[in-house]
């Protein structure tokens, strides 16, 4: 069988379930670093990036590939794991890629006044996450929280569109972190 089309969960149930409470509470909690695993994606993508797109991805939910993860063995990947279709930037609902490679962040829906959740969710592949950098309060964080971030300017820029905006989930290896964009960042 082609590498392309394995790689999947393999105990879908269990594994899925895992990843999707990774998923959530990561998102739920901004800042902190959790370990999720279960997929076997191609390069360049990351183990945690894999189980992100397996579970929150379907026929239903266009992702957009930026830089080296617009290859054939990850769009193959993702198409035949979960029918989701590979998109531009301007109608993905989920973009996967270095931080370089997912700029301009303005490329992205934001949502609408009437409909916020018709908003993008990128998917930023990083070396490693560490609990240093930048400064996250808000929803989810009794006191503070420390993220090793890109930048600090887009993510203030993007706290400020509230209700809009972007959500954002760091991966590195088996770790990922989640960064709302209800979160404040100094």
């Amino acid at each position: 069988m082609s590498v392309t089309l394995e790689g999947g969960f393999a105990n879908p149930p269990v594994d899925a379930a895992q990843a999707f409470r990774a998923a959530m509470e990561a998102m739920a909690r901004p800042g902190r670093i959790y370990e999720i695993g279960g997929a076997v994606p191609p390069a360049p993508m990351s183990v945690a990036a894999g189980a992100l797109i397996l579970t929150l991805c379907d026929a239903g939910t266009p992702v957009h590939l930026a830089g080296a993860w617009d290859c054939e063995p990850v769009r193959t990947w993702i198409t035949f794991h979960t029918g989701a279709p590979v998109v531009g930037a301007a109608k993905a609902m989920f973009a996967l890629g270095d931080w370089a490679a997912l700029q301009p962040l303005d490329a992205y829906m934001v949502g609408l006044a009437d409909y916020p959740d018709r908003s993008a969710t990128l998917i930023v592949e990083s070396t490693a996450l560490a609990r240093e950098g930048a400064t996250l309060s808000g929803p989810g964080i009794e006191s503070e929280h420390a993220l090793n971030l890109p930048e600090l300017a887009a993510f203030q820029r993007n706290a400020m569109l509230f209700p809009l905006g972007l959500d954002f989930y760091f991966t590195a290896g088996t770790a990922v972190a989640g960064l709302p964009r209800t979160t404040r960042v100094s």
